[in-house]
């Protein structure tokens, strides 16, 4: 038949490979690329943890972003030109744990200001019904910082965690370490 063109089945099979590449490609890109609203940093939901930057910042596994515990401070580790203080590294050990026993993976929720002064996104951080936050300022390990525009609700459970450190006179409540 005059006319028509014959194709070269290897040629066909280069350019499925080619597509079949690029659409692998374009899936391993995409979390760096084009992030989705379900895994954007500034929306409430799970998110996989890269590592424990401290006791009160975590790095996010997508997209490498810090967030830091919101309404707490726990005692510095790895601050510039600042000293390791004292039960810093129990803190982060802590979190560490925290982070383990949830498989890698916590529940963020924003209350309040959604970044701090460094550019840290601010978060309540769940695993199931705990919630990090307060779970350090029980432990002695962080102070509640109450001044910060976050609830009222959450401010009341901070201060009756930091209260009842207090009263019991762990971590940076004792008398010594």
């Amino acid at each position: 038949m005059p006319g028509r063109i014959r194709r070269d089945p290897r040629l066909q099979l280069l350019w499925i490979a080619l597509l079949v590449a690029l659409a692998l490609l374009s899936k391993w890109l995409e979390p760096y690329l084009l992030p989705s609203a379900s895994s954007e940093p500034n929306n409430e939901g799970e998110q996989e943890i890269l590592r424990v930057v401290d006791g009160d910042t975590l790095l996010l596994k997508r997209n490498r972003v810090r967030v830091r515990l919101q309404g707490i401070d726990t005692p510095e580790t790895v601050k510039d030109n600042t000293p390791v203080q004292a039960w810093g590294p129990e803190a982060t050990a802590y979190t560490k744990r925290f982070v383990e026993e949830a498989g890698g993976k916590l529940f963020f929720t924003i209350d309040g200001e959604r970044e701090d002064q460094y550019g840290r996104k601010l978060r309540f951080v769940w695993h199931d019904e705990r919630l990090l936050n307060e779970e350090l300022v029980a432990a002695g390990l962080a102070k509640a910082k109450l001044a910060y525009d976050y609830s009222q609700p959450m401010k009341d459970r901070l201060r009756e965690a930091q209260n009842r450190a207090r009263r019991a006179r762990i971590g940076i409540w004792s008398t010594s370490h």
